[in-house]
């Protein structure tokens, strides 16, 4: 039975604070981008690496010992405890100023600030929102909040039947691409995430109950990232807001779409139903 969740003891945490820094290589830089589905190339010191090249850096390290049963380390330290066994992305803001370069010693400091609780249809829900902001040698790069959730392990069972989803929408700008579980090992070890739901079939489908391996969230998002990016002449925007729908499988098909609006784009991707799993907005203004 899962802990009860004291929030005012979870809360404590706001404010904590903790700083790391890393060095963009050209061998990060062109394991990006070829699992971003780019041009690989031959990165040269002083060239631009893919918008989300962050999410790679300064990744926390811990010993074998001090992982939980998921993959993720124990909980406690700089993240608040919280006592719900499901740990994933749930959305999250960025604002490109500059991007970061082959060569450049980048710094991560990060500041938890908020703490909330809910109750939805799948049960207690705690969010904990984490800002970063990540400079280098130029001044600042990026700032971001990142929007985490934890959940309990079992659903609620629905009161009535599943409405059918509504018609998916139409893109103007969409490419498609392949889910496949070699694409969600490289990004789990580009960015040193343990977390068994991208790469452990029997843990994902037997412990957590998922019909197969998880698409991760941030790798939506940073694709979603770079379309919008070439669809604008190469030029990330200046701010980017993103939020999971519903999880994004292996094995299938899934696309990234894109429609312009008044103030950017709306851009999101789809399965293979075309049913959307993560939306974002872009501006440039």
């Amino acid at each position: 039975m899962t802990e009860a969740l004291n929030l005012d003891h979870l809360r404590q945490w706001i404010g904590r604070s903790t700083e790391a820094s890393d060095i963009v290589t050209a061998q990060l830089v062109k394991g990006l981008r070829a699992t971003l589905f780019q041009d690989i190339g031959d990165p040269k010191p002083g060239d631009a690496a893919p918008w989300t090249t962050h999410w790679c850096l300064a990744q926390p390290v811990f010993p074998m010992s001090q992982l939980g049963p998921d993959g993720h380390p124990t909980r406690g330290g700089f993240l608040p405890p919280v006592p719900l066994p499901r740990r994933m992305w749930a959305g999250g803001e960025i604002e490109f100023l500059q991007p970061l370069r082959v060569g450049d010693e980048s710094t991560r400091t990060s500041r938890i600030s908020d703490v909330t609780m809910k109750t939805g249809s799948t049960g207690v829900l705690c969010f904990v929102s984490v800002e970063h902001t990540i400079t280098t040698p130029r001044g600042v790069a990026i700032r971001e909040r990142q929007d985490i959730v934890y959940r309990e392990m079992g659903s609620a069972a629905p009161a009535s039947p599943p409405k059918a989803p509504p018609p998916p929408p139409v893109a103007r700008h969409r490419e498609t691409h392949v889910s496949d579980p070699v694409l969600l090992f490289r990004y789990s070890a580009l960015t040193f995430n343990g977390h068994r739901i991208h790469y452990d079939r029997d843990y994902v489908t037997k412990v957590e109950g998922y019909p197969g391996l998880i698409f991760h969230g941030p790798l939506q998002a940073a694709l979603i990232v770079e379309f919008a990016a070439k669809l604008h002449g190469d030029s990330a925007p200046k701010k980017f807001s993103y939020r999971g729908v519903q999880p994004l499988f292996e094995g299938s098909e899934f696309s990234i779409n894109a429609n312009e609006t008044h103030a950017g784009m709306e851009l999101w991707i789809a399965n293979a139903e075309g049913q959307p799993t993560m939306k974002g907005t872009a501006t440039w203004l």
